[in-house]
């Protein structure tokens, strides 16, 4: 994951902030509000780590999966069909229905 997919989505990560850190309060995390220092900042005091020990923690987190309020964005649907154009066959529009090509 990158930062930046975490900052545009916040409200859709709450859910895997507190499956990997269950002390976590919704309301710090609505004060929070996609801020990256904040949040670790945040994360150091809830864990009462230092701060570069909270942030190897963060990043270690960043390598997993995006949550599926993510994956399943109309903006990131249509941004991953403009990209599948380029094996889309010649006269096919990569948003026509398959079902026109045999392909349902």
């Amino acid at each position: 994951m990158k930062w930046h997919h975490i900052e545009e989505n916040w409200a859709a990560f709450y859910e895997a902030i507190m499956d990997r850190w269950p002390e976590a309060e919704e309301a710090a995390l609505d004060e929070i509000d996609g801020d990256q220092r904040a949040f670790l900042r945040y994360i150091a005091e809830l864990t009462e780590q230092e701060p570069v020990e909270a942030r190897e923690e963060v990043v270690e987190w960043l390598r997993g999966e995006l949550p599926s309020d993510v994956v399943m964005d109309p903006t990131h649907d249509s941004h991953s069909i403009l990209l599948s154009a380029k094996y889309v066959s010649e006269g096919e529009d990569e948003s026509d229905d398959d079902k026109h090509f045999g392909d349902d």
